[in-house]
């Protein structure tokens, strides 16, 4: 009796030390930010303690698919600084610059419009400029559906019409200009207007009569000529308005400038990195190439000129 006690006891304590030991494992900490599922570098460097730089980002086309292009980017981004790096995805520019304005964001992909109208309380400074078919300029593509009878402008006078974004130059503000200039709004001038929150959205809307028209941004538009010409078919261009500067890339201003250097090094070489072609094209950008501030002086001009027009948004931001 006393052996097969003596037993029991020996069983209960492996036991217990079996049920120390794995436990003691899951005392150790994992960190919750999911920058990047399959890099080890970036989990040394979580598990070291580095501060995680924060990219922030609203999606132009459909966003599950820019999602992963931007994801490839940062992944690059994080093994190039040997830091946890995390993409912040959000649905409107509203709410990207907000982000950069309360410093929850380090880095940010602007819109043109999105830079133009930022007024935050975090200063930035332009990090890059993006060149898509050897340029940094774009225009605004006012389009309708391709058996359309509107003819011009003009013709869209009380219809429907489908914007982007608030803060989108080609999506929104190219057209508060325009009629701006007729001494009216969007909001006078057409039946009713709603928002798509991305550029290829727009375009399927006019395709499908959802809206008389919409304004996009023409570097997408060729774009998805290309990768789904049978969308593009049942659209076709109405009117083409004046070029524009491509959105930036910003950053804090109060960034060290070591890091601000750093961070110029690393995006001014992704297009000769051949494990990003892919991405950068589905992101529809060839290059970053360094900023020029001028680019943008007379839009951030103009929207101080008729923020008291088309809304109090650009006073407040």
């Amino acid at each position: 009796m006393r052996h097969y006690r003596f037993m029991v006891l020996s069983v209960l304590v492996l036991c217990m030390t079996c049920l120390i030991l794995i436990c003691s494992g899951c005392d150790r900490p994992q960190g919750n930010i999911d920058f990047t599922k399959a890099q080890e570098p970036q989990t040394a460097v979580e598990e070291s303690g580095g501060e995680p730089l924060r990219i922030a980002f609203a999606s132009v086309m459909s966003p599950k698919e820019t999602r992963q292009s931007y994801q490839i980017l940062v992944n690059y981004i994080s093994q190039q600084l040997n830091r946890p790096v995390v993409l912040l995805q959000r649905r409107t520019y509203e709410e990207l610059n907000s982000l950069m304005t309360n410093g929850d964001a380090d880095v940010a992909f602007f819109s043109t419009g999105a830079y133009s109208a930022y007024h935050g309380k975090m200063p930035v400074d332009l990090l890059a400029m993006v060149q898509t078919n050897g340029t940094t300029k774009y225009r605004t593509y006012v389009i309708v559906a391709a058996d359309s009878e509107v003819s011009s402008f003009n013709d869209l006078q009380g219809h429907v019409f489908a914007f982007t974004d608030p803060l989108s130059y080609s999506g929104r503000l190219a057209i508060d200009f325009l009629l701006h200039d007729e001494g009216t709004t969007p909001e006078y001038y057409f039946k009713r207007y709603f928002y798509t929150y991305s550029h290829d959205k727009s375009i399927w809307a006019v395709a499908n009569h959802l809206a008389d028209a919409a304004s996009i941004d023409s570097q997408i538009y060729d774009y998805i000529m290309q990768t789904n010409p049978q969308l593009g078919q049942q659209v076709r261009i109405l009117t083409v308005l004046p070029e524009a500067p491509t959105g930036p890339v910003v950053l804090r201003s109060n960034m060290a400038e070591s890091e601000k250097e750093e961070l110029r090094r690393i995006f001014y070489r992704m297009d000769s990195v051949p494990s990003l072609e892919t991405a950068l094209k589905n992101a529809v950008i060839d290059k970053f190439v360094p900023p020029d501030p001028n680019a943008y002086a007379a839009l951030r001009a103009t929207y101080g000129q008729i923020s008291h027009i088309v809304g109090d948004y650009y006073e407040e931001h």
